[in-house]
């Protein structure tokens, strides 16, 4: 039977492995929509909002490898956008589907239109607006090998009159060949990178996402050589568990002893990292890269020497080139400061806060208790972020989710959704803020709608608090940082969803617990304290000198009681900044 170019790329989709679109129906976007109805194979997720689809696809790309959202001409296009752009920096695999106003009404200022090939470009690695059915099948089959292979994001426009088209035979492939080729260094630059490791005493080994496949030879290349394992973010989850060297993350919501661990090394080894903030990464010793994108290697710090490869087929072959070390002090002492943080990590853990002000840290290990093993954690761009990198322990099975490279609010909800629909049989917990989940509020109703068992875990502290802290320290007393929210129990509660609000610390573990039993979608609003802080690694003397600063500014205006608040809330943090 005929194929129509709608039929047609809904095919297309469901033979390169995806199962749904994230979309918003309308105009230029009906007949796809029409497609996949009569296509039992494919599912459209009506979501309230395209960022939000944006955000969920990204998501699902995260877990399985690939997936699709889709957003018609004009304003469809624009709310697509802060998702993708997302997905692009995150290096998820995602197809996004840009219908366009008709083929004939291209450049006439017609009503939503807009040109794709420059809205999307940034946010992009393949970027084609198909122009008749001939191209729509070679732009569709190379756009998902762009986003598969290159892990980015592929735009394909696709005019309105195009999808009601008869498809076309055409002389070149039209399926996907999602390739996934084994890079690795040659011998001679293994064998220079074994010369220097074997050479060096005090190691630190940093991984990245990129090195999510190679726990088990990064703990033995750690053993080897007596050195120190640190990690991103990203790295967290696939590199913190069962790893007797580890010493936690380093970055603006790392530990001091991941920090210090890299600063007293004679040299670093970074793995699958392109960890962005420079000051963290220390200038004086010797540094090696190793990652699977060349493009990556020295952006970040000056290398002695950078390779490209998969972490875990280089270090297959590196391992067995070096020397097993015997000198384990510079392990031993780390390992000793580590565990100083740790325990100072539970000053806030054990102290549970007070009515309306309850610590968020104990929020975050009460979930870290509570939660499966192999539960899905999405985290919001902010203080959610450093309770989530600080708390929420890896199993090996767990999976943590933020938008880590592109920093976007509200990103927690949507990705959940994505989560959700992508592993169906695991538990999947959204760390919120109450900024961010005020975003894109209406989305709670594509959860109740698809029943999706999310739990939204909200740390309701009425103000966007890393903007607050970061006023704070710049010298700058907080501005138009306070929320006024709505009562967010009511509000999930009228989207249908259960919900239950928390302001004593009384109640945290017992509210946590219902909701992790409870078989649909749950929104848990806990009152945390708003003048909780997150210490960074390392304290320079100009934070210092702007947090009084901006204490000072405070008095000055007459919020006095304010500054007692803030003192009151991080005392124990006191030793830190002083």
């Amino acid at each position: 039977m005929a194929q129509n170019i709608s039929e047609q790329l809904v095919q297309t989709l469901v033979e390169a492995g995806i199962k749904r679109i994230y979309a918003v129906t309308g105009d230029s976007l009906n007949e796809v929509n029409d497609a996949v109805r009569r296509n039992s194979a494919m599912k459209w997720v009506h979501v309230r909002h395209e960022e939000t689809g944006a955000f969920a696809a990204g998501a699902e790309a995260q877990l399985t490898g690939l997936s699709c959202c889709a957003g018609s001409s004009g304003p469809g296009h624009v709310h697509l956008i802060n998702g993708l752009y997302d997905a692009h920096r995150s290096g998820s695999p995602v197809l996004a589907i840009a219908s366009t106003c008709a083929t004939k009404e291209f450049g006439s200022n017609f009503f939503q239109e807009t040109n794709t090939l420059k809205l999307f470009d940034d946010c992009s690695g393949y970027n084609q607006i198909a122009a008749t059915p001939e191209q729509l099948p070679r732009m569709l089959q190379a756009g998902i090998q762009h986003a598969v292979s290159k892990k980015e994001v592929a735009v394909i426009g696709l005019p309105g009159d195009l999808t009601s088209m008869e498809a076309v035979e055409i002389p070149t492939a039209t399926q996907p060949y999602l390739a996934h080729p084994l890079i690795r260094p040659s011998d001679q630059e293994l064998s220079e990178l074994a010369k220097l490791l074997n050479s060096h005493q005090k190691i630190t080994i940093f991984c990245g996402i990129g090195a999510k496949d190679a726990h088990n030879e990064i703990k033995e290349l750690s053993r080897l050589l007596k050195a120190t394992v640190g990690y991103s973010f990203r790295g967290k989850m696939s590199v913190q568990f069962d790893n007797p060297n580890e010493v936690g993350m380093t970055g603006l919501l790392g530990l001091p002893s991941a920090f210090h661990s890299m600063h007293e090394s004679d040299l670093v080894l970074l793995l699958g990292t392109d960890f962005p903030y420079t000051q963290f990464i220390p200038g004086k010793i010797k540094i090696v890269q190793v990652d699977r994108k060349p493009e990556n290697l020295g952006r970040r710090a000056k290398l002695n020497l950078g390779l490209c490869g998969d972490i875990k087929e280089t270090l297959i072959l590196l391992l067995p080139l070096l020397r097993e070390k015997t000198d384990d002090s510079f392990l031993k002492a780390q390992l000793s400061l580590y565990d100083r943080v740790k325990k100072k990590l539970q000053t806030y853990v054990e102290d549970h806060g007070k009515q309306d002000a309850i610590h968020p840290e104990y929020v975050a290990a009460t979930i870290d208790k509570l939660a499966q093993e192999d539960a899905i954690f999405t985290v919001d761009t902010g203080m959610c972020c450093v309770w989530g990198a600080r708390y929420i322990r890896a199993t090996g099975k767990r999976m943590m989710l933020g938008s880590f490279n592109h920093g976007s609010m509200a990103n927690a909800m949507p990705q959940s959704i994505g989560a959700a629909f992508a592993c169906p049989g695991r538990q999947v917990v959204a760390l919120c803020g109450d900024g961010g989940l005020s975003m894109l509020l209406g989305d709670l109703a594509t959860i109740v709608q698809y029943k999706l068992p999310v739990k939204l875990i909200l740390f309701n502290n009425r103000s966007l608090g890393m903007v607050k802290l970061e006023m704070e320290v710049a010298g700058l007393p907080d501005n138009e940082t306070d929320m006024y929210n709505p009562d967010f129990e009511l509000v999930a509660k009228a989207m249908g969803m259960k919900a239950v609000t928390v302001k004593n610390p009384d109640g945290v573990e017992q509210a946590i617990k219902q909701a992790f039993d409870h078989e649909g979608p749950v929104l848990v609003n806990i009152f945390t304290d708003p003048n909780a802080l997150a210490m960074p690694p390392k304290i320079e003397i100009e934070m210092i000198k702007g947090y009084a600063l901006s204490m000072s500014k405070l008095i000055l205006g007459g919020k006095m009681e304010e500054v007692l608040d803030m003192v009151k809330s991080n005392y124990k943090h006191l030793g830190e900044l002083l």
